[in-house]
């Protein structure tokens, strides 16, 4: 198990930049995929991207690829989204989600770990 705490998020004009950080505790944060979801108001929670255990392989939702990047820091404990070409519907709040592995995957889906979430807001 690890615990996953979410920062970086803001109120910010279309087409700015953001970074969200997710720093997880423990010693296995390697042995994790890592994840973005985000929700918006009203709908359900949504897979936003991916990344692999050494970050070799990432996976994107189709609405934010060429946009956002995922990247990680396995020495912090890390993992980041940068978000640029910001739009209001990237208003949401984001969530940090990790799933344990012994695979090199970016998997989509069955995320067992979540962050609290942090609220990232985009003026239009």
């Amino acid at each position: 198990q690890v615990q996953l705490v979410e920062s970086g998020g803001g109120l910010v004009q279309a087409g700015a930049s953001l970074r969200l950080s997710c720093v997880a505790s423990g010693r296995t944060f390697i042995n994790y995929a890592m994840a973005w979801y985000r929700q918006a108001p009203g709908k359900e929670r949504e897979f936003v991207a991916a990344i692999s255990r050494s970050g070799d392989s990432t996976n994107y939702a189709d609405s934010v690829k060429g946009r956002f990047t995922i990247s990680r820091d396995n020495a912090k404990n890390t993992v980041y989204l940068q978000m640029n070409s910001l739009k209001s519907e990237d208003t949401a709040v984001y969530y940090c989600a990790g799933r344990y592995t012994p695979l090199p995957i970016a998997p989509l889906v069955g995320y067992t770990n979540w962050g609290q979430g942090t609220q990232v807001s985009v003026s239009s």
